[in-house]
């Protein structure tokens, strides 16, 4: 295990390999094992950088609300003092928010942006105000099924494996599950999507429940050049249910783009 502080709180960090970086973005109630069936399947010569946010996995979980600028501030300090530039950023849902506000702001750093399951905006305040409410009053095992239904496609429900996710998801501390909340509410980086000048690779699950394909589409198209695939019978997290297509999606446009 690797920790550094960024912005005041100790951050969870895995550092693996040697070679062109790829940094990997978790979602929302999720920690960096999400990527963990992806990379046994991506090229050799790969420098793969991951984080755990504030408030998840083994991050400091500071006392909600958080606001997307400070999440997008605690990834790029990770990267400057692991010395990372020229990355390939690949993000899931709050992750793939996070890519687009660092891409954004550090072009130095972002050498391209892989948007899995993400959008400039995501749901509108009411929603997240809502969900935060229902949290607030009985906590996040109370919304445990519903999330699951979003996060897999249907024959992926079924599966034992599930378990293990909804494990993930209720042990999320709910402080820094909230605070993402409070951060996603806020947050629309239309502007910033638009003004991106990278090369962009955005994935959508054909069942996802949290970020439809159209909403995901809707963001790719305002980057001049992106490209839009869909992951057919997947749902909100595809690199879990189909990490062979995922991967191959992803060694696909890493080759495109001259990164391995």
């Amino acid at each position: 295990m690797q920790m550094m502080q960024a912005n005041g709180i100790a951050v969870h960090w895995r550092d693996e390999g040697a070679g062109a970086p790829v940094v990997f973005l978790n979602s929302l109630g999720t920690d960096l094992r999400l990527w963990d069936a992806v990379l046994p399947l991506l090229p050799q010569g790969l420098r793969v950088v991951r984080m755990d946010k504030r408030g998840h996995g083994l991050s400091e979980a500071p006392g909600a609300p958080y606001d997307m600028d400070t999440l997008i501030s605690d990834a790029e300090a990770v990267l400057d003092q692991a010395c990372v530039n020229g990355a390939v950023v690949v993000g899931l849902s709050i992750g793939g928010i996070i890519a687009l506000g660092l891409a954004a702001r550090r072009p130095d750093l972002v050498k391209a942006v892989v948007l899995s399951c993400s959008a400039a905006r995501m749901g509108t305040p009411e929603m997240w105000a809502d969900r935060i409410a229902a949290i607030e009053t009985a906590g996040i095992e109370s919304m445990a099924d519903a999330v699951l239904d979003r996060w897999f496609g249907s024959s992926f429900r079924q599966v034992p494996q599930v378990a293990l996710w909804r494990a993930m998801l209720t042990r999320t501390p709910k402080a820094g599950y909230l605070g993402c909340c409070h951060a996603l509410a806020g947050a629309d980086l239309t502007d910033a999507a638009r003004g991106l000048r990278v090369p962009m690779l955005a994935i959508a699950g054909s069942e996802d429940g949290a970020a439809a394909p159209d909403l995901v589409a809707a963001t790719a198209a305002l980057v001049p050049g992106s490209r839009f695939e869909v992951i057919e019978g997947a749902g909100h997290l595809p690199c879990v249910e189909m990490p062979e297509v995922y991967a191959a999606l992803l060694t696909g446009f890493l080759k495109e783009i001259d990164h391995v």
